[in-house]
């Protein structure tokens, strides 16, 4: 199946396009975000802790994360203009950044935990990204990641069958060679094992590895991908907690 687009100039063409999904489903936001207030711990205990959603999209997965993150500081923040407006409805605090260097609008050792939910599948340069997430974040400070697996249960057998993995893409205008018909523009996909070894390279220590349900699952399959989240390096997406080294 071929579905087409707009034919778009370049990224930043792509992700201005409103049309162009840029939230997560609500299953892996909420386990994330369960994840990040238990390592933060209760506001009243530790004092405000600043969390920066980084990739924050229309603001959903912050707004899904606020409830446990009572008494501390969440910040958005987006190189997209359309993803900001739509943000600024869900979150008290969006701005604009880039993942370059120098590129995030706050200082050095200036964050306590960072947000980065499903948005290093997209990025060109995600070394760079690290390196600017790993600058703006104090010692000790608190990176929680999430990403599509490539290695998830149906993509081995989808591999297999000699059928494109599920999230990747050949081509932003259109869907070829694999199952599914939304172009969400991912350019990297990682296993469970190329995600830990990158991250540790980049300066952090992995703290734990857990898996999250695919809302794009068919209805049919949902239970063996919830099952399959015991195993994180067979379930759909991975949860990753490291800390700044």
């Amino acid at each position: 199946m071929t579905t087409t687009a707009p034919p778009p100039r370049d990224l930043r063409d792509f992700y201005e396009n409103p049309a162009v999904p840029v939230a997560s489903g609500p299953s892996r936001s909420l386990r994330q975000a369960r994840m990040l207030a238990a390592a933060l711990g209760p506001a009243g205990t530790v004092g405000a802790r600043t969390v920066l959603d980084i990739g924050c999209g229309d603001g959903s997965a912050a707004a899904t994360a606020a409830p446990l993150l009572r008494g501390h500081r969440l910040v958005g923040v987006d190189w997209s203009q359309d993803a900001l407006t739509r943000a600024r409805t869900r979150m008290p605090y969006a701005v604009r950044g880039e993942l370059t260097d120098g590129g995030l609008p706050f200082a050095s050792e200036s964050a306590d935990a960072v947000l980065f939910s499903e948005v290093i599948e997209h990025l060109v340069d995600p070394d760079a990204a690290l390196e600017e997430i790993h600058r703006v974040l104090r010692p000790g400070g608190h990176l929680m990641l999430s990403t599509p697996n490539l290695a998830a249960w149906y993509n081995r057998a989808l591999l297999l069958a000699g059928v494109q993995p599920v999230f990747s893409e050949v081509s932003l205008r259109g869907i070829h060679g694999r199952p599914g018909s939304e172009v969400v523009g991912h350019l990297r996909l990682y296993t469970a094992r190329a995600l830990r070894e990158f991250v540790a390279a980049s300066g952090f220590t992995v703290v734990r590895l857990e898996g999250a349900p695919f809302h794009g699952v068919p209805r049919a399959l949902r239970m063996l991908d919830r099952l399959a989240c015991a195993r994180p390096p067979l379930s759909s997406i991975l949860l990753l907690h490291a800390r700044r080294a």
